[in-house]
C-alpha cells in the first residue's frame, strides 16, 4: 500500500508525524501505527520510510509536509543541533502544533528549545525514551516527558502507544535531567553486576546461576534507597541501620576476594575511598546515605 503526502493540509486531531527514522524513530512510528494513529513519516534518506509506508504510514515529500500533517510532531534525530537545523526553516508551520522532542540532549538544551518554541508560537514537550527500540510499545517502558502541561494532557493518549508516559512537570529540562541520572544509575548497576559476575565466575559460578540472586538483591537495595531518599533531602543521616564505618570494614572483604582472584579492584576501591573520606570527616556512625556529600563536594 502506498500513501501520498498531501501538501500542507490541516492536521487531523490525534495525527502524528515522526521526523527521523533511525532505529528508534522507526520503532516510534511503528508503535503509533500499531495503535491506529494516522502517522506521517519523513527522513533525509527517503528509502528509510519504505517499510513504514508498506505498513500504512504516509510518506511526506518534504519536512514542511511532515510538520503540517501532524497534530503532534515527534522528532528523534542525532542531537539538538540537528533538530534546529531541520526545523528552523519550517518553524512557521509548527505554529499551533506540539513538538515532542525525543532526541537525547542536556537539560540546558531542552530549556533553550522550550524558549525557542515559545518564541515561535508552538507547544513543546521534551522527552526521554527509557528503553531500546525493541522495548517501544511495552507498557513497562517509561517515556519521560517535561514541558507544557497542556500539551502533555492533550497528547498523553498518543504517547501511551510508545510506553508509559511519565509527566515530570513544566520545567522542560527535567526529562533530560532524569534521563542522565537514570543512565548513570544503570551504568553503575551494570558495573557492579559485571564485577560481581567476574568475581564469582573465577570460582566456577556461572553468571546464569548468580544473576537471579543479584536481581532479588536489587529489590532489597531498592528498599534501602526508599529509606535513604528522605535523608538525602533533609541532609540528616541517622545511623540506625548499618553505618558507614561498618560498611567500610565490609568493603575490605570485597577487595581481598577480588585481589585473590585477579579481578580488577578499581570499582571497590572507589567505594572504599568514598566511605573512608566520610569516616575521616567524622561521620562514620551515620548511615550510608551520608556518602552523597562526597558527590556533592561538601
Amino acid at each position: 500500500m502506498s500513501h501520498e503526502s498531501p501538501s500542507l493540509v490541516p492536521a487531523s486531531a490525534g495525527s502524528v508525524s515522526v521526523i527521523g527514522l533511525g532505529q528508534m524513530g522507526s520503532a516510534l512510528a511503528e508503535a503509533f501505527l500499531a495503535a491506529g494513529r494516522t502517522t506521517t513519516v519523513w527522513n533525509r534518506t527517503p528509502a528509510k520510510a519504505d517499510a513504514l509506508v508498506e505498513r500504512g504510514a504516509v510518506r511526506a515529500d518534504s519536512i514542511a509536509d511532515a510538520v503540517a500533517a501532524g497534530d503532534a510532531v515527534v522528532v528523534c534525530v542525532l542531537d539538538y543541533a540537528a533538530v534546529r537545523e531541520l526545523l528552523d526553516p519550517v518553524v512557521g508551520v509548527l505554529a499551533g502544533r506540539t513538538l515532542v522532542n525525543l532526541t537525547s540532549g542536556s537539560p540546558e538544551q531542552a530549556r533553550e528549545s522550550a524558549a525557542w518554541a515559545a518564541g515561535h508560537g508552538f507547544s513543546y514537550l521534551d522527552g526521554a525514551v527509557m528503553t531500546t527500540p525493541p522495548g517501544i510499545g511495552r507498557p513497562s517502558s517509561m517515556i519521560l516527558c517535561s514541558g507544557s502541561p497542556a500539551a502533555f494532557a492533550e497528547h498523553r493518549e498518543a504517547l501511551a502507544a510508545l510506553g508509559d508516559p511519565v509527566d515530570l512537570g513544566e520545567d522542560a529540562g527535567l526529562a533530560a535531567l532524569y534521563d542522565t541520572g537514570l543512565l548513570g544509575l544503570m551504568w553503575s548497576v551494570f558495573a557492579g553486576w559485571l564485577h560481581a559476575a567476574a568475581l564469582v565466575g573465577v570460582d566456577g559460578v556461572p553468571a546464569g546461576a548468580f544473576t537471579p540472586l543479584a536481581i532479588r538483591w536489587l529489590t532489597t537495595v531498592g528498599g534501602f534507597m526508599e529509606t535513604y531518599a528522605p535523608q538525602l533531602d533533609a541532609c540528616r543521616y541517622p545511623g540506625d541501620d548499618a553505618t558507614v564505618a561498618v560498611q567500610l570494614a565490609a568493603v575490605d572483604h570485597l577487595l581481598e576476594a577480588s585481589r585473590a582472584r585477579g579481578v580488577d579492584t578499581r570499582l571497590p576501591e572507589l567505594h572504599r575511598d568514598m566511605m573512608a573520606k566520610t569516616v575521616a570527616s567524622g561521620h562514620g556512625q551515620d548511615s550510608y546515605a551520608r556518602v552523597i556529600e562526597q558527590f556533592r563536594g561538601a
